[in-house]
């Protein structure tokens, strides 16, 4: 897998489809209803979220990838609660017309357990005015995008005559469309470059059970053959998915199994939301489909030992592209396994050492400062700056190596014990969270200007300068490469 590179920042995404409310409402069981053998749910808490494809674009903000929206919300305080969810998300254009009502989908949820779900809903399709006024900004928004997303959950917004208006217009212009289907009648997807059923839903349109590998490959190469689409993927939940790519000529494509990447599936709402979030995302930055597909299964991965319609952000994703490449997999963390790593480090009476940077091309100044760090503590995490908050303060043209080769290169260093990928201008939040022992930084500080200090100092640790080596630095290897060049 070439996955190391998933800055997803200059992606663009054209996503339609059906608008649903989720409505998570938790509590706790102690006793049944003298009323009828029926639970007693005491609700502890609840919350509402996008839905349907709503949540395919919220999964798309959370990977950083800019996205726009056309679709439906209905005229009603659902209606306009999916807007505001909407809008609020980063980096969403959001064009809504009103129409109908929005189905919302109220789920249940004790122990982790769905112990009921309710659907309010009305499947209705939209009127030839609002269906012209989808169309028109179809083509308004079409032009800036390099993927279009249609995702189908059944409840009217994509009739068959917009379906094919919208692939018949993508073809055009060479912007592949993916669909997450729905129902039985895939005529309406005719033409798409890619549909990505799961398992169910592939059996639902099969003549024959599917009772294997063999029948699920059979079924694919069928449904491309008679749609006429060029590749087909389908999630199959605990199996992982299976990709039938583009055929190329005078040959013909053998489907590919990719196994899941899940430790532990605890729910498995909103997984291919997540899943034709991540591909798209991918296919924007020039992945292969099957390299795209391999993060695609990362994701949900992740995504599924999560509670509820869970989204996958990019850090996450880029933590678990470090693990599964990664020749020192288990030094990659996230701030809650940091955490948890201080927490250990801590009862175990070792010091815990911390430092932060862009460590862009690692030289033999970072050596010397990373040496000295760990000689001065037991346990050294590294705090790593992402490419996009590199870019706020050193410009376009940084980072050189990508946030993923750079933690790549520091998790293979003796003197680092962890590293995390974070997005902040600074690490205080990391710093407030692991309370580490020592807190280094470079002698062209001083200590009441390193960020983090007053909380180590406060919790009873030291502030450490390190001297910095004459004649190292990023800057002056890049203008020494630029002279060779």
């Amino acid at each position: 897998m070439k996955l190391l590179d998933i800055s997803f920042e200059n992606a663009h995404v054209l996503c339609l489809g059906d608008l649903l409310l989720d409505r998570f409402v938790y509590g706790t069981v102690s006793r049944i209803s003298p009323e009828a053998p029926v639970p007693v749910l005491k609700i502890n808490r609840d919350f509402l979220a996008l839905g349907g494809a709503g949540n395919v674009v919220r999964n798309l903000s959370a990977l950083g990838c800019p996205t726009t929206f056309i679709g439906i919300t209905g005229k009603d305080d659902g209606g306009q609660k999916v807007k505001e969810l909407l809008t609020n998300l980063p980096q969403v254009t959001a064009h809504l017309i009103n129409e109908g009502r929005t189905p919302v989908k109220s789920r249940f949820i004790s122990q982790s357990q769905q112990l009921l779900r309710v659907d309010d809903e009305v499947v209705a399709t939209p009127t030839e005015a609002t269906i012209k006024a989808l169309k028109e900004a179809v083509m308004d928004y079409l032009p800036s995008a390099q993927i279009v997303i249609l995702s189908d959950y059944g409840k009217g917004s994509l009739p068959p005559e917009l379906c094919q208006y919208i692939i018949t217009a993508s073809k055009s212009v060479g912007i592949p469309i993916i669909v997450d289907p729905k129902g039985q009648d895939y005529s309406r997807y005719q033409g798409a470059t890619l549909l990505t059923p799961n398992e169910k839903e592939l059996s639902d349109i099969s003549p024959y059970p599917l009772r294997s590998d063999d029948d699920v490959a059979q079924a694919m190469i069928q449904v491309k053959d008679r749609y006429k689409c060029d590749a087909v993927l389908v999630t199959r939940g605990a199996k992982g998915m299976t990709l039938l790519a583009p055929s190329k000529p005078k040959t013909k494509a053998k489907p590919i199994h990719i196994p899941t990447q899940a430790r532990e599936i605890y729910d498995v709402s909103g997984a291919g939301d997540t899943v034709i979030a991540t591909l798209s995302a991918a296919i924007c930055t020039g992945k292969s489909l099957e390299d795209a597909a391999q993060l695609a299964n990362i994701a949900a991965g992740i995504v599924v030992g999560k509670v509820g319609t869970a989204v996958v952000g990019h850090d996450e994703l880029a933590v678990a592209v470090l693990k599964a490449e990664s020749i020192a997999p288990s030094k990659i963390m996230t701030l809650e396994d940091a955490s948890h790593h201080a927490q250990l480090w801590h009862r175990q009476g070792l010091t815990l050492g911390f430092t932060n940077g862009c460590f862009d091309l690692l030289h033999l100044g970072h050596l010397h400062s990373l040496e000295h760090c760990k000689k001065a503590c037991d346990r050294l995490i590294v705090a790593l700056n992402t490419d996009s908050s590199i870019k706020r303060y050193k410009g376009e043209h940084r980072p050189i190596q990508t946030e993923m080769v750079r933690a790549h290169v520091l998790a293979a260093l003796e003197y680092v014990d962890g590293v995390i990928l974070f997005e902040d201008d600074t690490p205080l939040n990391l710093i407030e969270t692991l309370l580490p022992d020592v807190l280094f930084k470079g002698a062209d500080y001083t200590i009441d200007t390193v960020v983090g200090a007053d909380v180590v100092q406060l919790n009873g640790g030291k502030v450490h300068l390190i001297d910095l080596k004459p004649g190292y630095s990023t800057t002056a290897t890049v203008e020494k490469l630029r002279k060779v060049g």
